[in-house]
């Protein structure tokens, strides 16, 4: 290098001396260029060139024979512009038609389109000084292929006679190199294009590195005794300490060729050099202390000062740190693998052959062409700022400060952080302040600030510090829209994705409905369950194919949910013989309760019969091919039941409807059927002990009482909540409060609509049938020879009340409990009376006693 620059300073101080004035005139011209200006409009100018090149050469590929004459015609008639301008058809007039026949006709065909990026390329780096690409490559690159593609267009396009129709495509150019090379080498055309291509990408793509690098890697491996015997280090080179050249900096340091050992060593040390500075520039910069815009969900914290006290200053640590020496552990020998059996073998075997014949088993193929619902069903209700004022904030301190001070309690620092309906004001107290004195002030500060909902949380988990939530005067609504379209629920990989709305940073709160596995929801009317319960299904229909997840819907309401029926072949699943998917009769609640209890069973069944301890390792082995459909295996979808009121039903009946619920709450979890209950009357004779004991995760709307609060979360803080989806989420011992995500009855209406109009299964997802013990089994169990002597008598009196009540026959008949109970079997067994319905009466199937007589008499006859 310097004594290349020693040369060219000799040269060019020799040439001042002798041709002083010829030097200053390219000074004159390097200035001019520099300018700004031109180098704009010269840049503008590539960049519209590159368009109006492309739009001319496309055009000429369809109009270009019609404009054969106009060109002739300007090259040899003379004709004046504007008459050929009014005949060309090209889209860029007569320009274009000259342009893309120079180009395309008489240069170089099709590949002529290479040209206009070039163009763009060149413009787009002197414009905004920013390389897409590396000039020099680029440059190179359409240099070689409009020659080559010429050539390959050239030779493909000539026929036997001479030219063809398409030997436009070739330019020329391109013909007159093919009629060259067909000459000199006839079909050995191809081969000289294909060994041009060759050497054009191993130099292009600097492929040659590659190779010494690998001959240099198993020098450098060979020649390590060496220098370790000669006391130097011997590295490790790795692929990943390869110097990767970039385009605008040249290589300046040659590969050794292996033939020196000296040049080997230089070249390895200088190479570990290149290492450690690389690791040098990888190393992060310290943070810096600019302040950065935070994005929307997150929260938004706000320091306020007090003015009762200064705050403490925490000691700050010295700069010096101590190294910890840890001493590297041995490892522990792996433990040997014990050779797996014959069979296992085989069928990973064979397992791998039908996935490299058929591919994995996707259960979406069966509705290939289905589509999720998209973010426009869903309407935005909301700006997404919240609106809360400085001044708000400010007041509310300055009351909560005021109230504490008033009973003699300090507080060091009090800071905001501000969410949607809820506004968290942590405090800090001074040293010595019980917590359980501030505790007790929570109707003190609610009165202070007047406000609705005032919540303590002292502390606050995980934090040093005591929480007072204070709702905000205006409130603003989370839409769902808001929620959905958010990454963090779009990009989730979650099972049971499930959108419950923000938490009061703002944070957008996702969960998963597989891990929860069940939830357990209560409000007072009017306070947001069956809005939470939309909100949970939308979210799984975002989410979720139809082979993935099926849904059981009860509603004893009979109007909350029957938007859904809309989408019953895609989504629902219901008993054999039910004509509607969502259950509204309580009889045909237990029946598909406990048809549910059987497909638990015959799920676990599979999953023991496949060696898998959950659904999701028995759909991994089924989708990899390990298990055998024609053994019984199927892929299972998971399965989400959901009950709109619970208390309806435990009213009406009973242990019938409580035994399956805490049956499938307690097992049913691992084989994907989870569960959905909410109520409006959290009290304990509707939410009992054994169900809520297998409901881990609790969700609560405003409750009216404290023992409600107690009862569905077993904490206090429900019946503080403000209302309209202002809730609680209990997941353990964690509590977190949110606001419910808002989804309208149309919006949910739309996306059943979007859903059903596609093309579904033939019918819903069949439950397997359930036999009731009161059905046709207690019939033939029953003997009816030995009837009770009281049979007839109490058959005439329930016809006659059309009452089938157990006590109707104990109060006229003056019998007890048992034989009245034993005569309503044998009735039952007669067909005289239906089966038991929980609290209700029985239905008496005998209309009138005329039949009643009939049918005394065949029994008597049999």
């Amino acid at each position: 290098m310097a004594k290349n620059t020693y040369k060219s300073n000799t040269f060019k101080s020799n040439q001042g001396k002798t041709k002083s004035k010829k030097v200053r005139a390219p000074k004159v011209q390097l200035n001019f260029l520099k300018d700004r200006r031109l180098q704009l409009s010269v840049g503008f100018f590539l960049l519209l060139a590159s368009v109006f090149i492309l739009l001319a050469c496309f055009s000429y590929l369809f109009t270009g024979k019609a404009d054969q004459s106009v060109v002739e015609a300007f090259f040899d008639d003379g004709q004046t512009v504007k008459a050929l301008g009014q005949e060309a058809r090209n889209w860029m007039k007569l320009l274009g038609a000259l342009t893309a026949h120079k180009l395309i006709f008489a240069w170089f065909g099709v590949a002529a389109f290479l040209i206009p990026p070039l163009l763009f390329i060149f413009g787009y780096k002197i414009v905004w000084g920013k390389s897409l690409i590396s000039l020099q490559r680029a440059t190179v690159f359409t240099v070689f292929f409009l020659l080559w593609i010429s050539l390959l267009m050239g030779s493909m396009s000539r026929s036997g006679d001479g030219v063809s129709e398409w030997s436009l495509y070739s330019g020329g150019i391109g013909y007159q190199m093919s009629v060259y090379f067909d000459s000199l080498l006839g079909f050995g055309t191809i081969l000289l294009l294909a060994f041009t291509l060759l050497v054009f990408l191993i130099f292009y793509f600097n492929i040659t590195q590659v190779f010494t690098l690998k001959k240099a890697t198993t020098l450098t491996t060979e020649k390590a005794p060496v220098m370790a015997e000669e006391g130097q280090e011997a590295p490790v080179a790795s692929k990943a300490s390869e110097p990767k050249p970039t385009d605008s900096e040249p290589e300046t340091e040659e590969e050794p060729t292996g033939d020196s050992e000296e040049e080997l060593k230089n070249w390895v040390v200088s190479l570990k050099e290149e290492q450690e500075q690389q690791k040098a520039v990888s190393q992060p910069e310290p943070a810096r202390e600019e302040p950065e815009d935070e994005p929307a969900e997150e929260p938004q914290e706000i320091e306020l000062t007090t003015d009762i006290g200064a705050t403490k200053e925490e000691p700050k640590s010295d700069d010096g740190s101590l190294e910890l020496e840890i001493e590297p552990q041995t490892p522990a020998p792996e433990p040997r693998k014990e050779a797996e059996p014959a069979f296992e073998v085989e069928i990973k075997e064979t397992a791998d052959k039908l996935v490299e014949k058929a591919g994995h088993y996707d259960p979406t193929l069966d509705l290939a062409k289905f589509q999720f619902p998209t973010i426009d069903l869903l309407q935005e209700y909301s700006t997404g700022k919240i609106n809360v004022t400085k001044d708000e904030l400010q007041a509310n301190k300055d009351k909560i400060v005021e109230t504490l001070t008033n009973f003699k309690i300090g507080i060091s620092s009090i800071k905001a952080t501000i969410g949607p309906t809820i506004t968290l004001y942590e405090i800090i107290p001074e040293a010595g302040v019980k917590i359980s004195k501030i505790k007790n002030l929570e109707d003190d500060i609610a009165l202070s600030l007047a406000a609705l909902g005032i919540r303590i949380i002292a502390p606050i988990p995980g934090k040093g510090t005591i929480g007072i939530e204070v709702p905000n005067a205006n409130k603003e609504m989370v839409s769902m829209r808001s929620v959905i379209s958010t990454e963090k629920f779009m990009n989730s990989d979650k099972a049971l994705p499930v959108a419950l709305g923000k938490t009061i940073s703002n944070e957008v709160y996702v969960a998963d409905l597989a891990k929860m596995p069940h939830l357990l929801m209560a409000g007072a009317t009017g306070q947001g369950k069956s809005v939470g319960l939309n909100a949970i299904l939308t979210s799984l229909l975002y989410k979720k194919h139809p082979s993935q997840l099926k849904f059981v819907l009860v509603d004893p309401k009979k109007v909350e949910l029957t938007l859904f029926n809309k989408i019953e072949r895609h989504y629902l699943a219901k008993l054999p013989d039910s004509e509607d998917a969502i259950i509204t009769d309580t009889k045909k609640v237990i029946y598909t309760l406990n048809s549910l209890c059987v497909e638990m069973d015959q799920r676990y069944d599979l999953l023991k019969d496949a060696a898998c301890r959950n659904i999701k390792e028995y759909n991994k082995k089924f989708v990899d091919r390990k298990l055998n459909p024609e053994k019984g295996h199927k892929y299972l979808p998971y399965i989400v039941l959901v009950i709109d009121e619970l208390a309806d039903l435990m009213m009406t009946a009973g242990k019938e409807v409580e035994t399956p619920i805490a049956r499938l709450a307690q097992l049913a979890r691992a084989i994907g059927i989870h569960l959905v209950v909410a109520t409006q009357r959290p009290s304990v004779n509707v939410i009992t002990g054994i169900i809520k004991a297998n409901f881990p995760a609790r969700l609560s709307f405003r409750v009216t009482s404290k023992v409600d609060s107690r009862t569905i979360l077993d904490a206090g803080g429900a019946d503080q909540l403000i209302g309209q989806g202002d809730m609680l989420l209990s997941m353990g011992s964690e509590i977190t409060r949110m606001q419910c995500a808002f989804v309208d009855t149309p919006e949910v209406d739309e996306i059943c609509e979007f859903i059903g109009s596609q093309k579904g299964y033939s019918s819903a997802y069949m439950l397997p049938e359930f036999a009731g013990d009161e059905g046709d089994g207690g019939k033939a169990d029953m003997d009816l020879s030995d009837r009770d002597a009281l049979f007839e008598e109490a058959a005439r009196l329930i016809v006659s009340h059309q009452q089938g009540s157990t006590s109707l026959v104990q109060r006229k008949l003056k019998l007890g409990y048992n034989r009245a109970g034993r005569i309503i079997d044998q009735l039952e067994a007669a067909g005289i009376v239906g089966p038991f319905e929980g609290s209700k009466a029985r239905e008496v199937l005998v209309p009138d006693e005329y039949s009643l007589e009939q049918l005394l008499n065949e029994l008597n006859n049999n």
